[in-house]
C-alpha cells in the first residue's frame, strides 16, 4: 500500500484552508530579501552583488525552515503562532537547515552531471532532510541518515510524488512568467520572484512536510525526542509497547487484573465493579467463627452436603 496516496490532494486542501497565513509568512519574507538584496545591489559593484545574492539565499533557507514550522502549526485544524512567532521559533534551525541544504545541493549537482540518476536517486532519498532537522531537532548530518531510514522500501513512491509536485510547481511558474512578461524587465523580473515563490513555496513545504508525516508514521525506526505530531506545542504521543499478544501493554494489564481479581479496580483511583454493574462498596470485615470464639485456626475441611447445596443454588 502507498502511504503517500492522496498526500499532493491533502496539501491542497491544507493550502486553501491556511493560504492567508501561509503566503503572508512567504510573501514577509521574500519581499524583505528582495528589498535589502536591491539596497546592496544599488550600492553598486560586485561586492554588492555578492551580498544581495547572500541575502537571496539566506532567505531561501529561513523561509523552509519557517514554512515547515508554520505546517507544523496548522495541521491540527488551527493557527496557533503569529507570523513572528513561526519565524522566531524556526530560526534556531537556520544554521542546520543551510548546511543540509548546500551539502545535498552539491552532491545532488554533482549526481546530475554525471549520469542524472545517482542525482535523482539523491534528490529522493534526501526529500525530507529539512522537515527532520525542523521538527525533529536533528543535527546537518544526521538528518541525511534519517530521511534515508524514512525513505527506505518507498523510494519509488516519494520519487514520484516528487515528480508529480514540481510538473505542477512548473505550470504554475510558466503561466507567472508570462503574465510579468509584458512588464518592463527589471520590474517583470522582481514581481515575478517575489509573486511566483510567494504561490509555490507554501505548497512545496506542505508537500515535503506531508510526505515527512507520513513516512514517518509507518517506520519502523523510532524517532528523537524532539519529534512533534500535532499542532505546535502539542504534547507527543507516547509510545505504548505491545505484549506478545498484539495487545498494548496496558490494556493487556488491566485484563490480567479482571481475571485474577473480578472487580477489582484497573488501577489506582479506580473503583471496583461487581458483576451487576454496581461499584463495589467496602463494608465492615466480619470476624471468622474462629476468631469470634478464640480458638486458633486449624486445617479447612470441607462439608460435601454444604458444598453440593451451594452449588444447587
Amino acid at each position: 500500500m502507498n502511504p503517500l496516496s492522496g498526500v499532493l490532494g491533502e496539501a491542497w486542501q491544507m493550502y486553501k484552508a491556511h493560504a492567508r497565513h501561509l503566503l503572508a509568512i512567504a510573501f514577509v519574507i521574500y519581499l524583505a530579501a528582495a528589498v535589502i538584496a536591491a539596497l546592496f545591489e544599488l550600492a553598486g559593484g560586485t561586492i554588492g552583488a555578492l551580498l544581495g545574492s547572500l541575502v537571496d539565499i539566506v532567505a531561501a533557507f529561513l523561509l523552509q525552515a519557517t514554512l515547515v514550522k508554520a505546517v507544523q502549526d496548522v495541521r491540527d485544524g488551527r493557527v496557533d503562532l503569529s507570523l513572528g512567532e513561526t519565524v522566531r521559533a524556526a530560526t534556531p534551525y537556520l544554521g542546520a537547515v543551510a548546511g543540509a541544504s548546500i551539502l545535498a545541493g552539491i552532491a545532488i549537482t554533482v549526481g546530475l552531471i554525471l549520469l542524472i540518476v545517482p542525482g535523482l536517486y539523491l534528490i529522493t532519498i534526501w526529500a525530507v532532510i529539512v522537515p527532520v532537522i525542523v521538527l525533529e531537532q536533528s543535527g546537518a548530518l544526521a538528518s541525511f541518515g534519517r530521511s534515508y531510514q524514512l525513505v527506505k522500501g518507498r523510494g519509488w513512491h516519494v520519487f514520484w510524488t516528487l515528480v508529480l509536485m514540481y510538473i505542477i510547481l512548473l505550470a504554475v511558474s510558466l503561466v507567472l512568467g508570462l503574465i510579468f512578461s509584458a512588464l518592463p524587465h527589471a520590474l517583470g523580473r522582481g514581481l515575478s520572484s517575489v509573486i511566483s515563490g510567494t504561490l509555490i513555496a507554501p505548497f512545496l513545504a506542505l508537500v515535503v512536510t506531508l510526505v515527512y508525516y507520513r513516512l514517518s508514521a509507518n517506520s519502523q525506526e523510532p524517532s528523537v525526542p524532539g519529534e512533534n505530531y500535532g499542532g505546535f506545542g502539542q504534547t507527543q504521543l507516547r509510545r505504548v509497547r505491545n505484549t506478545a499478544s498484539g495487545l498494548p501493554d496496558d490494556l493487556f494489564q488491566a485484563g490480567r487484573r479482571r481475571q485474577l481479581a473480578p472487580g477489582a479496580p484497573d488501577g489506582p483511583g479506580e473503583k471496583g465493579i461487581e458483576p451487576n454493574g454496581l461499584p463495589v462498596t467496602p463494608g465492615p470485615r466480619r470476624p471468622s467463627p474462629s476468631a469470634a470464639s478464640g480458638a486458633s485456626p486449624g486445617p479447612w475441611r470441607a462439608r460435601p452436603g454444604r458444598t453440593a447445596a451451594r452449588l444447587r443454588r
